[in-house]
């Protein structure tokens, strides 16, 4: 019976179904048919607000054509004896106008147009803070403690140094280079620029050469994270005194950044630690995410660099959990992956050595370059030889403090966002980058050859008295 009853109900179900299918789409071809006979509004532009699709597909295209580009320089660079980071930073300088657009134009203009450049400077400023986080959170500050005064001193001398250097430099400069910045924030722009060690590179340089555990490479290690920290301290200075304006506002901005870095020591440190054993690990990198960008965003708003708020974070971030150290694998990954290759690209599209084209500008670089070196070898042998270090292991030091690598391509993308240099200066600060940060390899085996000298062993005085 039942059964009968269901073969009555499936056709009127089949028809019903069958209804609510084709009025709709019966409405819809009616509906198209009357708009046919409306003429077509010129464009608003609406389209061009989301970048349209052009820009979206030519950025999948430049995506992966920067992604193998810096992969492969990173290989060829290990090969040479040099850290995979150097190879990026060519292969970024490679694909910009000083290369790549000077020799096929119209594929450098196709591949890169401004659409494409405003979407991977976007992704390159993310990395960079995520970067800077992860750099904050390889600081070892109890190695810090630990050597106290050895590092602190050989980390100081080695900014103090470069720094009058550099403003002397900076003297000779501004006449031709200054433009109208005020020659406060140029000089201080180029002695900060003449004082920085990468702390990441020295890292990978150190542990290629079997050196991360030796006495030379801790101390190297731990004077470059003190470099970093007093570096970054002092970028936010020349931020503040770029953009501030009045002496009362660069004061305002200095005591802003004072009181948020108070905060964030003594409040939000013990708050981020007890937050993060309560929640799932599943929430602890959307949480330390949320942290790096507020952190960012805050010190952005107070008028330094975003980067100096992610680097603070990850300075007060947990060390020794092994679950924030699991989530911030996952970033790191990422980062140096994906988003630090783009910040090569970037910087690299912002590199014309084509600017370059007199000799005097050549010159202006060589200088540069000389003064730089100079400035950071000295003085870290200096201070780490009068603190009792052994000539070899001091110059080794200052071989070491003088790889500036991509903690100074930070800091030039920085002066070149504040307008404090010009494009031009940009490209000679560049080239003392890269000098410098090559030379870091073979000068460590050049200096390792040097043999030192036994210790004089006096005779003793045989007494032939009877």
């Amino acid at each position: 019976m039942k059964s009968a009853v269901q073969e009555r109900i499936a056709p009127r179900r089949i028809l019903v179904g069958a209804a609510l299918i084709a009025v709709p789409a019966a409405v819809v071809v009616v509906v198209l048919g009357l708009g046919a006979a409306y003429a077509p509004v010129a464009s608003t532009g609406a389209k061009a607000v989301g970048g349209g699709p052009d820009t979206y597909a030519r950025l999948l295209v430049a995506l992966p054509v920067i992604l193998g580009a810096c992969h492969l320089a990173g290989v060829l660079a290990r090969r040479l004896g040099q850290p995979a980071v150097i190879g990026e930073i060519v292969a970024g300088i490679l694909l910009g106008p000083s290369l790549f657009g000077t020799v096929w134009p119209g594929a450098f203009g196709w591949l890169f147009p401004g659409g494409v450049v405003s979407a991977i400077n976007i992704l390159s400023q993310l990395g960079l803070i995520f970067f800077m986080y992860l750099v904050g959170s390889e600081i070892d500050l109890d190695a810090v403690r630990r050597r106290g005064f050895t590092a602190v001193t050989v980390s100081q001398v080695s900014i103090a140094l470069p720094m009058v250097c550099g403003i002397v430099l900076a003297l000779g400069m501004y006449p031709t280079f200054g433009g109208d910045v005020g020659f406060l924030a140029f000089g201080l722009f180029i002695a900060v620029s003449m004082s920085v060690t990468a702390f990441p590179v020295l890292a990978r340089i150190l542990t290629d050469r079997g050196l991360s555990k030796t006495p030379l490479g801790a101390l190297a290690l731990t004077c470059a994270a003190v470099d970093d920290v007093a570096a970054w301290c002092l970028l936010a200075v020349v931020v503040a005194v770029s953009q501030g304006g009045a002496p009362s506002e660069v004061f305002l901005t200095v005591g802003l950044t004072l009181a948020f870095v108070v905060v964030m020591i003594y409040v939000v440190r013990p708050l981020l630690a007890k937050a993060l054993t309560r929640v799932p690990e599943s929430a602890v990198l959307a949480i330390l995410l949320g942290g790096i960008m507020l952190s960012a965003l805050a010190t952005n708003e107070i008028g330094i660099h975003a980067i100096f708020g992610a680097f603070l974070f990850g300075v007060i971030a947990p060390r020794r959990d092994p679950v924030v150290a699991r989530a911030a694998g996952k970033l790191g990954s990422v980062t140096l992956t994906l988003l630090l290759p783009l910040f090569f690209a970037y910087t690299g599209l912002h590199t014309e050595f084509g600017l370059l084209g007199s000799g005097s500008l050549w010159l202006w670089t060589a200088v540069i370059t000389a003064v730089a070196v100079f400035g950071k070898w000295a003085g870290s042998t200096a201070a780490a030889r009068l603190t009792g270090v052994g000539w070899r292991e001091s110059l080794s030091l200052g071989a070491l403090m003088n790889c500036r690598g991509l903690t100074e391509l930070v800091v030039l993308n920085v002066g070149l966002q504040l307008k404090v240099i010009s494009p031009a200066v940009f490209a000679m600060l560049v080239i003392m980058t890269l000098v410098s940060t090559i030379a870091t390899a073979p000068a460590l085996t050049l200096i390792s050859r040097f043999k030192t000298r036994p210790p004089v062993q006096r005779r003793r005085k045989v007494d032939r008295t009877p």
